[in-house]
C-alpha cells in the first residue's frame, strides 16, 4: 500500500518576506519601462540585490544599479560596491554630487558634521531624467523612521520628484497601481514590510556577504555628544575634541560626515542580531545625525524629491 505524503503548508516567516519582494521586483520590472535599482553598498540594497538575483537569474537585471555618490562616501562601501557589481555582471550607473554642486553652485550645510543628503536629489533628479528613469528601487524600510513608515510600496512622486504625504495611493491587498502620469516618477520599495532584525536573519540564512564595517573594528573616533563619529579626510579633530580608539561597528552606513558608529564587540552575524534584539533604539535614531536635526527632517527632505 502507498503511504501518502503530508504536505505542509506552513512558510518561514523569511520566505513569506521573500516571495512578496520578489513578486514586487517582478511587477515593477512588467510595469515599467526603465526602472532602475538604488544601490548604494549599505546592506539593505545588498539584500535587495540578492532578491533581484533569485526574480531574474538565470536572465540579466531588466534595471542597471544606480549610485548617488556624496563624495563622502566610506571606502569600504565603495569598495564592495564595485566588487559586487563586477561579481554579478550588471551595469552601474553612477550620478556624482560634486558635479551637482559646480553645476548649481549648490552650498553645503554648515555645522561640524555636515551632511549632503539634501544635495543628492539634484543628483538624482538629474540621473532620473538623463536616463529617463521611470521608477527607483530602493531598501527602505518602514520601520527606520517615522516618514518612511508612511510610504506606500508603489510612491509616485510629481514632476519634480517632490512626495506629498496626503496625497498616497490606497493599496489593497498585493494589487500594486504602476500607472502616472507623464513626468512623475515611482519610488519602489521591495523591502517595505522587513524590520532591521528580518535584514539581519535574512543575511544569515543565505551567508550573504557585507562590508565589514558592519562588524566590530577598532577606529580612531570623536566622542561628540553621545555619538562616536569616526575620524577621517572629512572630519579631523579640533582643539577639546575627546578622541578614543573604540571597538564599533556601524548600523547603517550614509556618509562619514553625518553617520556615527556605535560601540560593540559584535564580530559575528548572530552577535549582531543579540545586538539588535536587546537594543530599543532605531539604526538611525542611532546613528544618524542628519535626521536630528529636527523631528521632520527626513519627510521635509523626501518632499523636496529626497529618496
Amino acid at each position: 500500500m502507498q503511504k501518502k505524503i503530508k504536505m505542509s503548508n506552513t512558510v518561514d516567516y523569511l520566505e513569506q518576506l521573500e516571495n512578496e519582494a520578489i513578486y514586487i521586483l517582478r511587477e515593477t520590472a512588467a510595469q515599467f519601462e526603465k526602472p532602475a535599482l538604488l544601490f548604494s553598498g549599505g546592506k539593505d540594497s545588498i539584500v535587495l540585490v540578492h532578491l533581484a538575483l533569485k526574480a531574474f537569474r538565470p536572465g540579466k537585471f531588466p534595471f542597471p544599479l544606480v549610485h548617488i555618490d556624496t563624495g563622502h562616501n566610506f571606502p569600504e562601501a565603495l569598495e564592495f560596491r564595485d566588487e559586487l557589481v563586477e561579481k554579478i555582471g550588471e551595469k552601474l550607473v553612477v550620478g556624482y554630487v560634486e558635479d551637482s554642486i559646480k553645476k548649481y553652485n549648490l552650498k553645503e550645510t554648515g555645522g561640524r558634521f555636515p551632511s549632503r543628503n539634501s544635495l543628492q536629489t539634484y543628483t538624482l533628479l538629474d540621473t532620473i531624467e538623463e536616463n529617463e528613469f521611470d521608477a527607483c528601487i530602493g531598501g527602505a524600510r518602514r520601520d527606520e523612521e517615522k516618514a518612511r513608515a508612511k510610504e506606500r510600496i508603489f510612491s509616485v512622486r510629481d514632476d519634480f520628484g517632490a512626495w506629498d504625504p496626503k496625497l498616497q495611493r490606497p493599496e489593497l491587498w498585493n494589487i500594486l497601481n504602476g500607472k502616472v502620469q507623464k513626468g512623475h516618477n515611482v519610488r519602489v520599495f521591495p523591502i517595505s514590510n522587513w524590520t532591521e532584525l528580518d535584514i539581519w536573519n535574512y543575511i544569515k540564512k543565505y551567508n550573504i556577504e557585507l562590508p565589514n564595517l558592519y562588524f566590530s573594528h577598532n577606529r580612531e573616533c570623536i566622542k561628540f555628544q553621545d555619538k562616536l563619529v569616526a575620524t577621517s579626510a572629512f572630519i579631523q579633530p579640533q582643539e577639546g575634541d575627546e578622541v578614543v580608539i573604540e571597538k564599533v561597528r556601524y548600523r547603517t552606513v550614509g556618509d562619514m560626515t553625518c553617520t556615527a558608529a556605535v560601540p560593540s564587540e559584535a564580530s559575528t552575524i548572530d552577535d549582531i542580531i543579540e545586538d539588535i534584539i536587546q537594543t530599543r533604539i532605531s539604526e538611525r535614531g542611532q546613528t544618524r545625525l542628519d535626521d536630528q536635526l529636527s523631528e521632520a527632517a527626513m519627510e521635509d527632505r523626501k518632499k523636496q524629491g529626497y529618496f
